[in-house]
């Protein structure tokens, strides 16, 4: 839904209450409910979370610019104005905005009561970003090279892919400041281990995305 810019669509509380559940006992992500645990949705799963951080970011400057504009008004009704007359219905939205760039995607209700879920990953992630580490690196991860689906299975690009993704964005899941490396704490193992941070979205490495954003946007 982000990528036709239809975040507006969602059922936000609904979605955040079921990809929580989607992590199983084994660590791992599984694709749907009644499924074994897989290695790949260590991204698919786990990069929702990266974008839930995301969009409350931009949610709560949104609000925050609303709140304001809110106390403002609140002085001028004190005064005899009549304040909400030239207010449009964009100050109640927020919106989505694709790494540093700004696309003007669709908007979301700030209003509902997903916002309060959301406040709190801002502090801490919403899944076990270490016991999903431990069960790439530990359960996924071929001891000769590349990842698969679980033990037992054959490693393949697909799920080489996709659990190196995943990794990463349970290494960044804890940063505040997108431009600075996480903490050693958030890294399964020595700090060694440490990935480079990829687009949520596209799950390519963030810097090739910039530059591919900035290239295709001369054109």
């Amino acid at each position: 839904m982000v990528l036709i810019d239809e975040v507006n669509r969602l059922d936000l509380a609904g979605l955040i209450n079921w990809v929580v559940f989607r992590q199983g006992v084994e660590c791992g992500f599984q694709g749907r409910t009644n499924k074994l645990v897989d290695g790949c949705y260590s991204f698919w799963q786990g990069g929702v979370f990266a974008l839930l951080q995301k969009l409350h970011t931009v949610c709560g400057e949104t609000q925050a610019l609303s709140d304001s504009e809110g106390d403002s008004a609140t002085d001028s009704a004190s005064e005899g104005e009549v304040p909400g007359d030239n207010l449009c219905e964009e100050d109640q939205t927020c919106h989505f905005e694709h790494g540093a760039q700004s696309n003007a995607p669709g908007s979301v209700d700030c209003s509902s009561g997903y916002t309060q879920n959301l406040r709190r990953s801002e502090t801490e992630p919403l899944f076990q970003s270490m016991a999903l580490q431990q069960y790439v690196l530990l359960c996924s991860q071929d001891q000769e090279g590349g990842f698969r689906d679980k033990p037992g299975k054959a490693r393949d690009y697909y799920h080489t892919c996709y659990c190196l993704g995943g990794l990463s964005v349970c290494q960044y899941i804890w940063s505040k400041n997108g431009n600075a490396p996480p903490l050693p704490k958030a890294v399964l193992g020595p700090y060694s281990n440490l990935l480079e941070p990829i687009h949520p979205v596209y799950n390519v490495v963030l810097q090739q995305y910039q530059e591919a954003y900035e290239f295709f946007s001369r054109s």
